[in-house]
């Protein structure tokens, strides 16, 4: 199986390339898009702020590209965020591949922003991705932006308020915590991702 990484500039690609690397799957790193259609899995990792992470997509020719695979992608953590139409962090237009907007998260007594930290998912509907993981287990996130909980969500997690933990709309799915970070939890979720019908 081929299984490609974005270089989307990210700074936890290196840890989901290791991640994968323990799962048995070699994974390429690439901006090359036709490496990337070649490819039977793709990864779209982020860390960092939505505007210039789609300026470095821009910049790679990459966002029609992304538009357009038939084969399963996965976005993590800032990567599940370009998945949606736009993101008030820059207010800049997303890949628009799940509909909604992604929006600051609120801080409040007890809440602190950015979200740091151990939280429970909470499954919303069934689906592959989520096999094995039951509910109430325990993922890893940091993130200071979040998507809304809509039909598209397979996975809530609480904090504040509710928010999209994990969505799936055909072939794209996304995870907001870091699977790299998320011990057997994470590790299931690449390798359900791995093992996802491509159709």
């Amino acid at each position: 199986m081929k299984v490609v990484l974005v270089d989307s500039g990210g700074a936890n690609i290196g840890s989901v390339r290791y991640a994968l690397e323990r799962l048995g799957v070699s994974a390429a790193m690439t901006a090359d898009a036709e490496t990337i259609l070649a490819a039977d899995r793709v990864i779209l990792p982020g860390v960092g702020a939505a505007a210039p992470a789609m300026a470095r997509l821009q910049q790679m020719n990459l966002v029609h590209l992304l538009r357009g695979l038939k084969q399963p992608l996965l976005g993590i953590c800032l990567g599940m965020q370009l998945l949606f139409e736009g993101s008030e962090e820059g207010d800049v237009a997303c890949l628009g591949l799940v509909p909604g907007r992604v929006r600051k998260m609120p801080a409040s007594a007890g809440v602190r922003v950015p979200h740091m930290g151990w939280n429970r998912l909470r499954p919303t509907q069934a689906d592959p991705l989520l096999a094995g993981v039951v509910d109430g287990a325990q993922a890893y996130f940091v993130h200071s932006f979040a998507a809304p909980v809509t039909g598209h969500c397979i996975a809530s997690c609480d904090h504040g308020a509710p928010f999209a933990a994990m969505v799936r709309r055909g072939n794209v799915a996304g995870a907001q915590f870091h699977p790299e970070r998320s011990g057997a939890v994470g590790a299931r979720l690449l390798q359900n991702f791995l093992q996802a019908d491509p159709a």
